[in-house]
Protein backbone atom coordinates (compact mmCIF):
# COMPACT_ATOMS: atom_id res chain seq x y z
CA UNK A 1 0.00 0.00 0.00
CA UNK A 2 1.86 3.48 -1.27
CA UNK A 3 0.71 6.56 0.88
CA UNK A 4 0.20 9.72 -0.86
CA UNK A 5 2.25 12.78 -0.67
CA UNK A 6 0.80 14.91 1.69
CA UNK A 7 0.54 11.65 4.01
CA UNK A 8 4.58 11.11 3.85
CA UNK A 9 5.58 14.70 4.49
CA UNK A 10 3.79 15.45 8.15
CA UNK A 11 5.19 19.52 8.33
CA UNK A 12 5.94 19.28 11.99
CA UNK A 13 7.54 23.59 12.37
CA UNK A 14 7.67 26.28 10.14
CA UNK A 15 9.47 29.37 9.76
CA UNK A 16 6.32 31.99 10.14
CA UNK A 17 8.15 35.34 9.78
CA UNK A 18 10.38 34.78 6.64
CA UNK A 19 7.99 36.06 4.35
CA UNK A 20 7.01 39.38 6.65
CA UNK A 21 10.94 40.04 6.41
CA UNK A 22 12.65 37.84 3.09
CA UNK A 23 11.54 37.47 -0.53
CA UNK A 24 12.02 33.91 -1.30
CA UNK A 25 13.93 33.17 -4.57
CA UNK A 26 14.53 29.40 -4.57
CA UNK A 27 14.11 26.98 -2.26
CA UNK A 28 15.62 23.28 -1.96
CA UNK A 29 15.37 20.23 0.41
CA UNK A 30 18.05 19.30 2.70
CA UNK A 31 18.33 15.97 4.99
CA UNK A 32 19.07 17.20 8.42
CA UNK A 33 21.88 15.16 10.77
CA UNK A 34 20.24 14.66 14.09
CA UNK A 35 21.00 12.47 17.17
CA UNK A 36 17.88 9.93 18.80
CA UNK A 37 16.90 11.80 21.37
CA UNK A 38 16.39 14.76 19.30
CA UNK A 39 14.65 13.11 16.28
CA UNK A 40 12.06 12.00 19.28
CA UNK A 41 11.94 15.73 20.11
CA UNK A 42 11.12 16.73 16.82
CA UNK A 43 8.86 14.10 16.66
CA UNK A 44 7.02 15.89 19.34
CA UNK A 45 7.02 19.05 17.62
CA UNK A 46 9.46 20.74 20.22
CA UNK A 47 11.42 22.88 18.01
CA UNK A 48 11.95 26.43 16.48
CA UNK A 49 12.90 28.02 13.38
CA UNK A 50 12.39 31.49 14.46
CA UNK A 51 16.08 33.00 14.72
CA UNK A 52 18.13 29.47 12.79
CA UNK A 53 19.82 30.05 9.80
CA UNK A 54 22.29 28.22 7.61
CA UNK A 55 25.83 28.79 6.18
CA UNK A 56 27.91 26.55 3.75
CA UNK A 57 31.32 26.00 5.89
CA UNK A 58 33.71 24.64 3.52
CA UNK A 59 32.27 21.57 1.70
CA UNK A 60 29.36 21.53 4.27
CA UNK A 61 26.69 23.03 5.05
CA UNK A 62 25.42 23.95 8.84
CA UNK A 63 22.07 24.80 10.15
CA UNK A 64 22.69 27.50 13.26
CA UNK A 65 20.65 28.59 16.34
CA UNK A 66 17.86 25.86 15.52
CA UNK A 67 16.37 25.26 19.01
CA UNK A 68 15.31 21.61 19.96
CA UNK A 69 13.53 21.11 23.30
CA UNK A 70 15.79 18.09 25.21
CA UNK A 71 13.66 14.64 25.26
CA UNK A 72 11.91 14.38 28.50
CA UNK A 73 12.90 10.53 28.84
CA UNK A 74 16.15 11.05 27.63
CA UNK A 75 18.72 9.02 29.22
CA UNK A 76 21.73 9.46 27.64
CA UNK A 77 23.94 12.61 27.72
CA UNK A 78 22.08 15.67 27.50
CA UNK A 79 22.58 17.87 24.22
CA UNK A 80 22.97 21.43 23.91
CA UNK A 81 19.33 22.78 22.79
CA UNK A 82 21.05 25.38 20.21
CA UNK A 83 23.58 23.34 18.67
CA UNK A 84 25.12 23.46 15.50
CA UNK A 85 23.39 20.61 13.12
CA UNK A 86 24.98 19.48 9.45
CA UNK A 87 22.86 19.30 6.46
CA UNK A 88 23.00 16.80 4.20
CA UNK A 89 22.91 17.68 0.52
CA UNK A 90 24.55 16.42 -2.87
CA UNK A 91 27.96 18.73 -3.95
CA UNK A 92 26.25 19.88 -6.78
CA UNK A 93 23.77 21.59 -4.86
CA UNK A 94 26.38 22.65 -2.44
CA UNK A 95 28.26 24.04 -5.17
CA UNK A 96 25.01 25.91 -6.08
CA UNK A 97 24.91 27.37 -2.60
CA UNK A 98 28.30 28.69 -2.45
CA UNK A 99 27.79 30.86 -5.54
CA UNK A 100 24.40 32.06 -4.41
CA UNK A 101 25.33 33.44 -1.22
CA UNK A 102 28.60 34.73 -2.53
CA UNK A 103 26.23 37.22 -3.85
CA UNK A 104 26.15 39.89 -1.50
CA UNK A 105 22.33 40.62 0.16
CA UNK A 106 21.06 36.72 0.11
CA UNK A 107 20.82 34.37 3.04
CA UNK A 108 20.28 30.69 3.51
CA UNK A 109 17.53 30.13 6.06
CA UNK A 110 15.06 26.91 6.79
CA UNK A 111 11.75 27.50 5.86
CA UNK A 112 9.83 24.42 7.18
CA UNK A 113 10.61 20.99 9.16
CA UNK A 114 8.81 17.77 8.06
CA UNK A 115 9.36 14.09 7.81
CA UNK A 116 9.48 12.29 4.43
CA UNK A 117 9.43 8.96 4.52
CA UNK A 118 11.03 9.11 8.60
CA UNK A 119 13.63 10.65 7.37
CA UNK A 120 13.92 14.27 8.98
CA UNK A 121 14.07 17.05 6.14
CA UNK A 122 14.64 20.61 6.14
CA UNK A 123 13.15 22.79 3.08
CA UNK A 124 16.21 25.50 2.90
CA UNK A 125 15.49 29.37 1.28
CA UNK A 126 17.42 31.44 -0.47
CA UNK A 127 16.19 34.56 0.53
CA UNK A 128 17.09 38.63 0.04
CA UNK A 129 15.69 40.57 3.05
CA UNK A 130 12.57 43.09 2.33
CA UNK A 131 13.19 46.66 2.82
CA UNK A 132 10.35 49.09 4.43
CA UNK A 133 8.56 50.15 1.39
CA UNK A 134 8.28 46.55 0.23
CA UNK A 135 6.72 46.12 3.68
CA UNK A 136 4.59 48.81 3.42
CA UNK A 137 3.73 48.31 -0.05
CA UNK A 138 2.17 44.23 0.74
CA UNK A 139 0.60 45.79 3.77
CA UNK A 140 -1.32 48.14 1.92
CA UNK A 141 -2.11 45.64 -0.91
CA UNK A 142 -3.33 42.83 1.87
CA UNK A 143 -5.53 45.30 2.99
CA UNK A 144 -7.29 46.73 -0.20
CA UNK A 145 -7.65 43.30 -1.09
CA UNK A 146 -9.53 42.46 2.09
CA UNK A 147 -11.63 44.95 2.03
CA UNK A 148 -12.61 44.03 -2.12
CA UNK A 149 -13.55 41.18 -0.34
CA UNK A 150 -15.94 42.14 2.74
CA UNK A 151 -17.36 44.80 -0.41
CA UNK A 152 -18.12 42.19 -2.37
CA UNK A 153 -19.27 39.35 -0.15
CA UNK A 154 -22.24 37.50 -0.78
CA UNK A 155 -23.35 39.93 -4.10
CA UNK A 156 -22.22 37.35 -6.34
CA UNK A 157 -23.81 33.38 -5.26
CA UNK A 158 -22.68 30.66 -7.67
Amino acid sequence: MVKSEEKSREIIATNRKIHQHYHVLEAMEAGLSLKGSEVKSVRSRKVSLEQSFARVDGEEVLLFNMHIAPYTFNTGEPLDPTRTRKLLLKKREIKKLIGQTAIKGLALVPLDLYFKRGWAKITLGIVKGKKGPDRRQEIKRRDIAREMEKEFKGKFKV
